[in-house]
């Protein structure tokens, strides 16, 4: 596996789940390295003729205008990362942690933050060493930035803290010792220059957009399934509808479609059983080609920010400038994973649609009522659509946009914040409870399809029953379904069905 090299400018979402979750190396880019020595040898020779900056030899937030003196102002920094160190909960996962830092070397390396370059380089140790500090997941307001998991990533480098090395969570300065990284003592401004920033938020939100990536691939293809096994309309998803319409994500979408359904006899025409198809059939271009459209607005705001200048105070070499701006603000992100909340949780509201047309003898255009024979002894799928209800509904309060909250803090110095780690968050968790819902989708649509006369399904979508019968049984009669509801989750959830799916039409939009 090739190195990643990080220089400030081009790090991709793709790239980062590289580092992240399949334990790529990193490296350091030379001619980047130099633009952080630049930077360095400005800050330090401004500190040396003593003009006031902030953070660097004044106080933070509400004390920025006192006055350090210059025999404490490296104490200063320590004392911040102990200050910022307040977070609660759960750790992050291990690839998050990865993620931020990751992301916070590759900001660093654009050359305005002012650090030594050792900074950046045991960093990039911890990375290829897998020396993961533990970082609680709640305690940001995505104000300053992530102040508070950011100083936790911190503590481990400078001694302190805890981290996880070899399969084992130890204390910080055994954990470094371990691994064989020297720890560092910080120097002026470089405690401010790591955790003002909006990493936490970004490794979060882009983990979910990643995995969103594929989840939406995913819908396309469970939801033909469901097409067939209610011997839905192909009509609907003529190129010529969705040429007028004129929004790519639908276009690709109904693309998607006519590929998964190609050579289906299940598949009818207008008119043929049926002049019209329920919404949550006739309408998945639009709906899934929406969220589309979203999860690409996510994308662009995720890749600015991961290889953007967050902190503050922020140094121009050019020009000998070390302006404080804002730039740790988290708006962007909060409303970006905000967005992404909200075009997951339209994946799940229409499957949840699905489930229940699919078990309503009412809609099901003639299947047994619960996709079960016997029923009364038996209640076959009456209790999952419970399941994909409360999942959804639980979505619509998750989903409420964390960015229109605020809440002032450090005595009204920043008084509005993000809330973007939040959001991140949230999103994060709606994606777990939509891969649940579609894999309750998957199970049903497959077992609708056993009830009736076989016919050819089509290309792609043969590849998607084979794989959710490899794992779940037809259901003769009822029985223990939530290992089934788990298993059918897995296998969008680790790209087994969007695999088994191109593997047979070639890769989908």
């Amino acid at each position: 596996m090739n190195d990643i090299l990080l220089n400030g400018k081009s790090l991709t979402v793709d790239a980062l789940m590289r580092i992240t979750r399949e334990g790529a190396r990193v490296k350091a880019c030379p001619a980047a390295m130099e633009e952080v020595k630049r930077s360095r040898a400005l800050v330090e020779e401004l500190v040396a003729g003593g003009r006031p900056m902030y953070g660097i030899n004044t106080g933070f937030g509400k004390f920025s205008d006192v006055a350090i003196p210059e025999e404490e102002i490296n104490l200063l920094q320590i004392k911040l990362i102990l200050a910022d160190a307040v977070g609660v909960g759960d750790p992050f996962a291990a690839d998050i942690v990865r993620g931020m830092l990751a992301m916070r070397a590759n900001s660093l390396l654009n050359g305005f933050s002012g650090v030594r370059p050792v900074v950046v380089e045991t960093m990039i140790m911890m990375l290829n060493r897998g020396l993961h500090p533990v970082i609680p997941q709640k305690g940001s307001v995505g104000a300053s930035g992530d102040l508070c998991p950011l100083a936790h990533m911190v503590l481990p480098m400078i001694g302190l803290g805890e981290a996880e090395f070899g399969g084992r969570v130890m204390e910080g300065t055994e954990a470094m010792a371990k691994a064989g990284i020297p720890t560092i003592e910080l120097k002026a401004k470089e405690g401010l220059a790591l955790i003002n920033g909006t990493q936490c938020m970004t490794s979060v939100a882009a983990h979910a957009l990643a995995d969103a990536q594929m989840l939406k691939k995913a819908a396309d293809i469970v939801g033909a399934l469901t097409v067939e096994s209610l011997r839905g309309i192909k009509n609907a998803y003529d190129p010529r509808i969705h040429e007028v319409r004129r929004h790519s994500g639908q276009r690709d979408v109904a693309e998607n479609m006519r590929r998964l359904l190609a050579g289906s006899d299940y598949v009818t025409s207008q008119g043929e059983l049926r002049m019209q198809d329920s919404y949550s059939l006739r309408c998945i271009p639009q709906i899934h080609g929406a969220s589309r459209l979203a999860i690409d607005y996510v994308a662009s705001v995720a890749e600015n920010e991961m290889n953007a200048v967050t902190d503050n105070p922020i140094v121009f070499v050019d020009t000998g400038d070390v302006f404080s701006g804002g730039n740790f603000h988290g708006e962007p992100m909060a409303i970006a994973s905000d967005t992404l909340s909200v075009a997951l949780c339209e994946f799940a509201n229409v499957s949840e649609r699905r489930i229940a047309k699919l078990i309503d003898p009412a809609l099901n255009h003639g299947l047994p009522a619960f996709l079960v024979k016997h029923g009364g002894i038996n209640c076959g799928f009456m209790v999952p659509q419970y399941a994909a209800a409360a999942l959804v509904s639980e979505n619509k309060v998750l989903a409420h946009p964390s960015s229109v909250d605020s809440i002032p803090t450090s005595a009204g110095q920043e008084d509005h914040v993000s809330m973007g780690t939040i959001g991140a968050r949230k999103a994060a968790q709606i994606l777990e409870n939509v891969r649940a819902v579609l894999g309750i989708e998957l199970i049903c649509a497959a077992q609708a399809l056993d009830l009736q006369e076989k016919r050819r399904l089509g290309a792609g979508t043969q590849a998607a029953y084979d794989v959710i019968r490899a794992v779940v049984d037809f259901m003769e009669e009822d029985r223990i379904l939530y290992k089934d509801q788990k298993a059918a989750a897995q296998l969008i959830a680790d790209g087994t069905l969007v695999e088994a799916a191109e593997a047979a039409v070639g890769e989908l939009k």
